[in-house]
């Protein structure tokens, strides 16, 4: 009994260790991000260094509240999952209230907190992640097995995307609606089944930007930016001159001329046009690999945490990954004139309060998952080593006495204990999506 003991103490003295490559890439797009704000933002107020404090504050919020993000246990974050979801509504809701709902060019996405204003969709991105993460964990089974527990994640992302749609916010929805489709099919959902929503859901979507004029500007405008070139077209042209100056190894750090009040929302929307003016295609190339680098990493983690039946960390782990990635390919796709212009900013590197602080709260919660993950590998490592010195001697022609279970028996019986769910069906087998070093 005290052997038990004293192996239970030392294991949970064991703890973890960051990903040194997730760390590193959020700290060089976040690095950048602050060099490019200052860049492209220099021309645009009477203070040159407005809107780069601005950006440093946030980012020190976001460093502070990612700190805390990486010191919480994700199984304690797990037991609130209908407080979480509780939290979408009520943070897509509140901006409708008078007094404390914001509007900016016509549109109502932000809460007024007095000395700022928070965009409430970019929280609802961090909770919403967490929340279907601990639903696939749940009833990951039920999932694979039955119309009702797929379709239960599409009508929440429904209602959430009827609320965004409210104030308005297009781009948010769609980024909302890829994330939900890509995790379904991580958490086992057939794809014959997500295909009908989906060419359900289709539809509806072109009829919402056929019948607003404005979004049917954005996509003519897309289609042909040079013939309104100073209507409609204005922004993209702008944008796409500027990545056309840049060439190979751009014209120079702050020597950008279409920042000077040609190019609007150049620090936020459209500062990957200024990044390729400055910094040409070796920069462009430079922070593509960079989000290729954070995003294949997060995937990664993901699979490794699904192979340990980590489920609730692998989910999130896929979940910011896919979110990160599908808004930097977004951002960057509408900078470049492949897509229609969504408004969404380019993650750690856009200027922006709420979008920068709850970027760096998903790092932390990323890099929370990688700790947790290093702490299971090692903890299990010390385990094996224990078994392995514990072990008699035993002659390999004797056989075992009866009713003794072997090591290995026992070890795989708990590990397939802590693999079942909620669900009373039969489990399910895992899928892999490949193996990587």
């Amino acid at each position: 009994m005290d052997d038990y003991a004293r192996q239970a103490t030392r294991l949970e003295a064991i703890g973890g260790h960051y990903d040194k490559w997730l760390l590193g890439a959020a700290v060089a797009l976040a690095s950048l991000g602050i060099v490019m704000v200052a860049s492209s933002s220099i021309a645009l107020t009477q203070s040159p260094f407005y809107y780069l404090t601005r950006h440093l504050v946030f980012v020190g919020v976001g460093v502070v509240l990612a700190a805390v993000a990486m010191r919480v246990e994700l199984r304690e974050v797990e037991k609130y999952n209908h407080l979480l979801l509780l939290g979408c509504f009520a943070l897509l809701v509140v901006v409708f209230v008078p007094g404390l709902g914001s509007t900016v060019n016509g549109a109502r996405r932000w809460i007024n907190l007095g000395f700022s204003k928070f965009q409430t969709v970019e929280a609802v991105k961090v909770l919403y992640i967490v929340w279907l993460s601990s639903y696939l964990v749940r009833f990951r089974d039920e999932v694979n097995a039955t119309w009702q527990a797929m379709l239960k994640p599409v009508g929440v992302v429904g209602v959430l995307v009827a609320l965004l749609l409210m104030q308005p916010d297009f781009g948010s929805s769609m980024l909302l609606l890829g994330i939900t489709t890509c995790m379904l099919v991580l958490g086992g959902a057939q794809l014959k089944r997500i295909v009908l929503p989906v060419l359900l859901m289709l539809p509806a979507l072109v009829l919402l930007v056929v019948f607003e004029p404005y979004r049917m500007r954005r996509v003519t405008s897309f289609m042909d930016p040079w013939e309104d070139q100073l209507g409609s077209g204005y922004q993209l042209s702008n944008a796409l001159m500027a990545i056309g100056r840049g060439e190979w190894t751009g014209v120079g750090l702050g020597a950008s001329i279409q920042k000077l009040n040609y190019l609007p929302e150049s620090h936020t929307d459209f500062i990957f046009s200024v990044i390729a003016e400055e910094l040409g295609f070796v920069g462009v190339c430079a922070i593509i690999a960079l989000y290729a680098l954070l995003v294949g990493r997060a995937f990664w983690l993901g699979m490794r945490c699904i192979e340990m039946r980590r489920h609730f960390s692998g989910y999130i782990a896929f979940g910011i990954g896919l979110w990160i990635g599908l808004q930097s390919f977004v951002s960057i796709g509408v900078n470049l004139g492949m897509l229609p212009t969504k408004g969404l900013t380019l993650p750690l590197i856009s200027s922006g309060g709420s979008s920068v602080m709850m970027t760096c709260v998903a790092v932390g919660v990323l890099l929370r998952v990688s700790w947790e993950y290093n702490r299971a590998v090692r903890r299990q490592e010390v385990r094996e080593d224990s078994d392995i010195a514990d072990a008699p001697s035993i002659d390999a022609a004797e056989p075992a006495p009866a009713g003794t279970a072997s090591a290995s028996a026992v070890a795989s019986a708990m590990q397939a204990d802590a693999g079942r769910g909620t669900s009373r069906m039969q489990p399910r087998i895992e899928p892999t999506f490949g193996r990587m070093a």
